[in-house]
């Protein structure tokens, strides 16, 4: 049986005990707040976030950086030196080019490591996209599957990935240049919370707006009821930029709607929340 390590970037959610329990290793990808610079190895403690969420509330800048071909190639290179291939599943190309990177290591790698595999996923999704992938993956591995089958039945869920998510305000989300400058002076007025899901294509798009925290969150519920199929997979991750109470809300209408859910809630990567700001609350699931 060829060894294989599953790896994913620190822009996806996946609950800690479930890393550490089967070896994932997070891609490390760089952020700040403020002028201080960071790097986030995936599955940050809870306090490290609430202080980066505040920090955003009081103001602080926060942007991330890109990960380089070089980088990459310096990370799998550990993997490969010990005999094993690499399955990595990666940020949605629609939202950066960190998947290009990934592939630029790959092919030059190859002729170093010709007997080693490493296959880069452009997952479309992000935050808990990636963790549901993820979580399939170790399933499968589990199984016994090798590291190209498990790439292919993997891949197949992809399209079938559903991302909704409520913002507080669009301003991060333009000043990362993941939404247009007419969308996002919509968003600011008037108590509006913009709900945005992830495309086909791994975009960004607005899809509804709500007056207020409590209807937005509704919206995502009702999102949920007509998206859920259990036969697809019933994991459900809800993810949230600090604000626990509407997180706690939704988790509990998604449990009495939905008894048999798995529901993995967790604050969202500092990645990702670096340009959706504090207050955000998704879900996302494998929908119809």
């Amino acid at each position: 049986m060829e060894d294989y390590v599953i790896c994913m970037d620190a822009s996806g959610d996946l609950l800690g005990e479930i890393a550490r329990e089967n070896g994932i290793d997070f891609v490390p990808m760089e952020y700040s707040l403020g002028e201080e610079m960071r790097t986030s190895h995936g599955g940050e403690d809870e306090a490290v976030l609430k202080k980066f969420y505040d920090g955003q509330r009081k103001g602080d800048m926060t942007r991330t950086s890109q990960i380089s071909p070089y980088m990459y190639e310096e990370y799998f290179k550990k993997f490969l030196e010990a005999g094993k291939s690499v399955l990595y599943f990666c940020l949605s190309s629609g939202l950066s080019n960190t998947y290009e990177s990934s592939m630029l290591a790959a092919g030059n790698l190859k002729e170093e490591y010709p007997e080693q595999e490493i296959l880069p996923m452009d997952t479309l999704a992000a935050t808990g996209g990636i963790g549901i992938l993820v979580e399939q993956a170790i399933e499968n591995k589990r199984k016994g599957m090798d590291i190209r089958r498990n790439y292919e039945a993997v891949r197949a869920l992809v399209p079938k990935l559903r991302h909704f998510f409520m913002v507080q305000d669009l301003m991060y989300l333009k000043r990362g240049g993941r939404v247009g400058a007419a969308t996002a002076i919509v968003g600011s007025a008037l108590n509006i919370k913009p709900i945005l899901k992830i495309d086909e294509n791994g975009k960004l798009v607005t899809i509804d707006k709500k007056r207020g925290n409590k209807a937005a969150m509704t919206a995502l519920f009702t999102y949920f009821k007509d998206n859920y199929n259990p036969e697809l997979g019933n994991t459900i991750y809800i993810c949230d930029a600090d604000t626990p109470e509407l997180a706690e809300a939704l988790v509990e209408k998604v449990k009495a709607e939905a008894p048999d859910a798995v529901v993995r809630r967790m604050m969202l990567s500092p990645i990702i929340g670096a340009h959706t700001g504090p207050g955000m609350l998704s879900m996302i699931l494998l929908g119809k």
